[in-house]
């Protein structure tokens, strides 16, 4: 496109950016996201309590905040990569505990890392087509008690795993790390200096309250570790983000995954318990209702990519998302890019060719955690919260997912 088209779709307003920006009564919208402060699995303050408990809090928390009547909402999907006994009904038993009447259905859904915003794309889908007005799109993981060998099947297929990508997809997620710092010579100074700017953002932003307004305090049964009494407290703050963490600290750590790799318990996302919701609606339904509009829902795109070298996956899926819309790279305001490891978020964003300025601007989930099914759902409060706090107005959330893929989002805040 020459720059003398684009100064004329400027003008007259049918610019792919003024087309995102533009409000519609068919559009998709967001009333009301909410999450769970992200807690360390096994040590952290939901180290006692199980999943569904803390999904059901943010899903009373999401309708409440919009001002919901729970009995008009349509559908709701949720993410989880780990389910005990297939998941549904712990989701199912959580919304019900949540307020939300019997006749409101429920499903879960799993693609690995991307399980929260895959929830949040199917409920815009059911809204665009027609098929609901409102419904909640969530995410949730307890890597307390799913993660580790008891999620693991007994075996695979010998025929299956002589298909040596097949076989890649079994690769442990810190060699695939491994894999794109040496295939694409990321090294380990660039990994922990990135490592360290994502726990300085998160330090800063908790210590300025910038993570109130996404986060719903939970009050939880938790058992003292020293005395082994159990009390009440209330969860409202990701315990994972450290202050004062520096490249020079995490210079001092091992690598975990190879005796000469460069990843690390420092620049790899945290193991963590945690959930999110977002309650979509059509516009038109939304303003019937009264409801607040504090976002919208403009496209998500997948792409696939080597197993061996997943992390890769945002690199191709937010190019994907892009073109689907026109949109520019430069055209976003800002990025949430999930830090599954250091090495492929760095990749990543020098591939996509944008300032590490605009992404993760308050942190992620290398400071403040990444509870699998959770995060893709937590991105989009987290990138509404940040919209406001900034007046950035089109943001893309993104992330690589096991296996070998990579989902991208836009969503336009309009706080």
């Amino acid at each position: 496109m020459s720059s003398f088209t684009q100064r004329i779709q400027n003008l007259t307003g049918t610019s792919p950016k003024a087309k995102a920006l533009a409000q519609h009564d068919d559009d998709v919208v967001i009333v009301a996201a909410v999450r769970s402060a992200i807690t360390k699995a096994k040590k952290g303050g939901f180290k006692d309590t199980r999943p569904e408990e803390i999904l059901s809090g943010v899903l009373r928390a999401v309708y409440t905040k919009a001002g919901v009547n729970p009995a008009l909402i349509g559908d709701i999907t949720v993410g989880n990569v780990l389910p005990a006994g297939g998941g549904a009904t712990a989701a199912r038993m959580a919304a019900l505990h949540s307020g939300i009447p019997n006749t409101v259905p429920i499903s879960t859904v799993n693609r690995q890392c991307a399980s929260g915003l895959q929830a949040v794309n199917i409920i815009a889908s059911q809204i665009a087509a027609g098929q609901i007005d409102l419904g909640i799109g969530a995410g949730v993981e307890s890597m307390t008690f799913g993660y580790g060998g008891g999620a693991m099947p007994d075996g695979f297929s010998e025929a299956v795993l002589s298909n040596q990508e097949a076989e890649d997809c079994l690769l442990p997620m810190g060699i695939t790390s491994e894999n794109v710092a040496a295939d694409f010579g990321i090294s380990r100074e660039a990994q922990d200096a990135f490592a360290a700017k994502s726990f300085q953002k998160a330090a800063a932003a908790q210590k300025a309250g910038k993570f109130k307004d996404e986060i719903v305090p939970l009050k939880v049964k938790w058992v003292d570790p020293k005395t082994e009494q159990e009390k009440e407290i209330v969860v409202d703050h990701d315990d994972g983000v450290r202050d004062g963490v520096t490249p020079e600290s995490l210079a001092k750590l091992k690598p975990v995954f190879k005796k000469d790799g460069s990843t690390h318990a420092g620049n790899a996302s945290q193991v963590s318990d945690g959930a999110a919701a977002v309650l979509l609606a059509r516009r038109s339904a939304a303003k019937k209702l009264g409801l607040p509009i504090v976002g919208k829902f403009v496209a998500a795109a997948y792409t696939g990519v080597p197993p061996r070298i997943m992390g890769v996956g945002p690199a191709y899926a937010i190019p994907k998302v892009l073109e689907q819309t026109g949109l520019s790279k430069d055209d976003v305001d800002f990025y949430e890019i999930n830090e599954a490891f250091a090495s492929q978020a760095v990749f990543s964003v020098e591939k996509l060719g944008i300032p590490f300025e605009k992404v993760n601007v308050n942190g992620g989930a290398i400071a403040m955690g990444h509870p699998l099914g959770c995060t893709g759902a937590r991105q989009v409060a987290t990138g509404l919260n940040i919209a406001k706090q900034t007046g950035g107005k089109l943001f893309c959330t993104s992330m690589c997912i096991g296996s070998g893929m990579g989902m991208a989002a836009l969503f336009v805040s309009e706080q």
